[in-house]
């Protein structure tokens, strides 16, 4: 099947690198209008494959932020600043808006906690020039304390 579209004829095929949001608006239309047989079906999974991914690493990535700024807020009390507790209200959100847009990641989170908690701890040392020997090996943090608006270790 070729695109007929005024700024491109390409063949569907190509689409998706010749011009991705062209390929995008296409496979919305074919969708709605049940053409399924004319679908990009390898590209089209591959972007939703990606999206997963994508959401997976975004929960990761937040947790991360989490717990290296509560390592850092329980083992640095003099350094604490409001910038700090903005951080940690900010990713704490994000994964909020995130399980509730797609509560199925919380079993992610919960999986990833212990890595996730791990590479804080190397981000944690790395920031702050202390040994990692100095943030405990298993986080003194639960995953509810982790995800508590109001929780800052003391």
């Amino acid at each position: 099947m070729t695109i007929q579209h005024p700024q491109t004829s390409v063949p569907a095929a190509q689409l998706y690198d010749h011009d991705f949001y062209l390929w995008l608006e296409e496979t919305a239309r074919l969708l709605r209008n049940g053409e399924l047989a004319k679908l990009d079906i390898e590209n089209l999974l591959e972007e939703i494959e990606g999206m997963s991914r994508s959401a997976k690493q975004a929960v990761e990535s937040n947790l991360e932020v989490v717990l290296m700024h509560l390592l850092k807020y329980q083992y640095q009390p003099k350094r604490r600043s409001n910038s700090w507790r903005f951080t940690l209200l900010e990713h704490r959100s994000r994964l909020s808006k995130d399980f509730g847009d797609s509560p199925s990641l919380r079993s992610h989170f919960a999986q990833t906690f212990n890595k996730s908690y791990q590479q804080a701890r190397k981000l944690a040392a790395a920031e702050t020039g202390l040994p990692i020997e100095t943030f405990p090996p298993d986080s003194p943090f639960t995953s509810e304390q982790t995800l508590n608006e109001d929780y800052l270790p003391e």
